[in-house]
């Protein structure tokens, strides 16, 4: 694949005189010829002429096409222009093929020859079952996602002011997702004025442009999802599946990854973003096998394609708010917030906890403006050159204070109790006690917010610009000019909706295995059938690889139940 002449930071560079990043030498691999028989095998090989389009922008699905002969033009349909070109012996795809997502670009045959058309039901067998070919095409797909991130391409325009909560909250969703896109400030008045020229862009808010120059004018998380072919919750109601699980963090990927490759049918429903909270960690550096740490997106994401790969379905952003047992057809009914209902033969509870709020005076008002409760990228732009003041004790706190120190002129940790020993891993209190960039604020709680040059100033829709800090013991306040607030205290468990039909602890965790009845599997719960790991379970260790290891382990009990039923 080459990028157009005109427009060469557009893509990928396939054929260049500059040799090949190797990211770009993932996304292109040469496949090897037993891989190009069996795509042969399963798919219709056809002659194509110049002109012909193997697939437009916003289409549901498209084939694999493995060109034999020829080029295909890869093309922009917000301005027709060729974003790059993909060659004799590559093959056009992306990851968005096997998820079930609508296309960013459209497909046109730029010289005349013959391609291997490949229908993604049959992609989907060979990726699951032929290793040649799962592992070439799955590691390709997953890289030219990443390709089109970095390059800030998709055919998806966000457009909003940069402290617009509504556009960090669209852009958060985005970045966690892994969807292709590109951020225009309003403030670049040349950049809107040159999109406004080609669709009916609103004048001010936060807009979506997508493919096709259709417009979304401030849009919930939903409304985007469903224009990009990410909901997909319409597609999966239709079938009893023997797999459910509710929640996509660290132990509902594993459970997914696990069930998938072991031939059970999976659905995993996740209401927010792939991750949970680990993907708002910006480095988890305790993970097994990533010595130099991994960002809490990019390892769940590598987990989201795995469970792919094996044939798992997502659909995202639903929330359970139901749950039904069904004796007269063995199955679990789960209603989601949109009044549809998934059935299943089993179900996996990891639908994790939520960080909770802090019981403070305009709180709501400075959310989204100020008071954040995820330290990524996209809330670092906020923190340059101001102070940032994290509460909580927990690695999550700790991997903030790591991350943010690296913009903010003074990184503040408040903690309630005497330090950071009882709650924190060790590496991570170390680094913090020896940073001179991070000021530990130990018997301290928020007392106060302000938005102004007092607490009592700023008006309604100001952004936060001052954060006072009160002593537990003395009570002394102290004052701090502070553009941003992290709150990472503790988590509340998400299991109001099980409707009191599964035994939970006193704190609203799901009691499992012996602790719930003594002749329990260790993940089972009192329903049986139903099954919690990760956070929601009471007693679990709130680590990633316990998390993981949970997943994994107990979809041998889901096996047990299956059969039993």
């Amino acid at each position: 694949m080459k990028a157009a002449d005109d427009k060469s930071t557009a893509g990928p560079v396939r054929h260049s005189s500059n040799p090949k990043s190797r990211l770009e030498v993932e996304a292109w691999p040469d496949l090897e010829p037993a891989a190009v028989e069996r795509l042969r095998a399963a798919g219709v090989t056809r002659a194509v002429e110049v002109g012909d389009v193997l697939f437009e922008v916003d289409q549901d699905s498209y084939p694999l096409a493995y060109i034999e002969r020829g080029a295909v033009s890869i093309v922009d349909r917000a301005n027709d222009q060729v974003v790059s070109q993909v060659d004799a012996g590559d093959f056009v795809g992306e990851i968005g093929m096997l998820m079930g997502q609508r296309t960013f670009f459209a497909g046109v045959v730029s010289a005349a020859g013959s391609i291997i058309e490949v229908q993604p039901d049959a992609l989907r067998e060979l990726v699951a079952t032929v290793p040649e070919v799962g592992d070439a095409v799955v590691s390709a797909f997953a890289a030219r996602r990443r390709v089109l991130i970095e390059w800030g391409e998709g055919g998806l325009v966000i457009v909003g002011d940069e402290g617009d909560p509504d556009a960090r909250r669209l852009r958060q969703f985005v970045g966690r997702n892994r969807i292709p896109h590109r951020w225009l400030d309003r403030a670049d008045a040349a950049g809107v004025a040159a999109l406004a020229a080609t669709c009916d862009l609103p004048a001010t808010g936060t807009a979506v442009v997508t493919g096709r120059s259709a417009v979304l004018a401030s849009p919930s998380t939903r409304d985007l999802a469903r224009a990009i072919g990410l909901d997909l919750a319409a597609d999966a109601t239709g079938k009893v599946f023997d797999v459910l699980i509710v929640g996509a963090g660290p132990a509902g990927l594993a459970a997914a990854v696990y069930a998938a490759s072991e031939g059970l049918s999976v659905v995993v429903v996740e209401d927010t973003a792939i991750g949970g909270q680990a993907g708002t960690s910006s480095r988890i550096e305790n993970y097994l096998g990533f010595p130099q740490g991994v960002s809490g997106t990019e390892l769940a994401y590598r987990g989201q394609i795995q469970a792919i790969k094996f044939g798992a379905r997502f659909v995202a952003p639903r929330r359970a708010t139901s749950l039904n047992c069904h004796d007269d057809s063995d199955s679990f009914h789960v209603g989601l917030d949109d009044d549809t209902v998934l059935k299943s033969r089993s179900l996996v509870l990891a639908n994790g906890v939520q960080y909770r709020r802090l019981p403070l005076d305009r709180l709501a008002e400075f959310e989204g403006r100020g008071v954040y409760y995820a330290a990524t990228e996209i809330e670092a732009r906020f923190c340059r050159d101001t102070e940032v003041v994290i509460v909580g004790g927990g690695n999550s706190a700790g991997q903030a204070a790591m991350f943010l120190s690296r913009y903010a002129t003074c990184t503040h940790i408040v903690v309630r109790g005497e330090g950071l020993a009882a709650t924190m891993s060790s590496y991570l209190s170390t680094r913090i006690e020896n940073d001179d960039r991070i000021k530990l604020w130990t018997h301290t709680e928020v007392a106060r917010l302000g938005g102004g040059d007092s607490s009592d100033s700023g008006d309604v829709g100001d952004s936060l610009k001052e954060i006072t800090l009160r002593d537990r013991n003395s009570g002394k306040e102290s004052r701090i000019a502070s553009a941003a607030l992290f709150i990472m205290i503790g988590a509340a468990p998400n299991t109001d909706w099980l409707g009191g039909q599964i035994a939970l602890d006193d704190n609203g965790f799901v009691l499992t295995g012996r602790d719930a009845r003594p002749d329990l599997d260790s993940y089972a719960t009192t329903l049986p059938g139903v099954y919690a790991v990760g956070d929601l379970r009471s007693g679990s260790v709130k680590r990633v690889a316990s998390a993981v290891g949970e997943g994994s382990v107990v979809i041998s009990s889901v096996h047990k139940h299956l059969e039993s039923t």
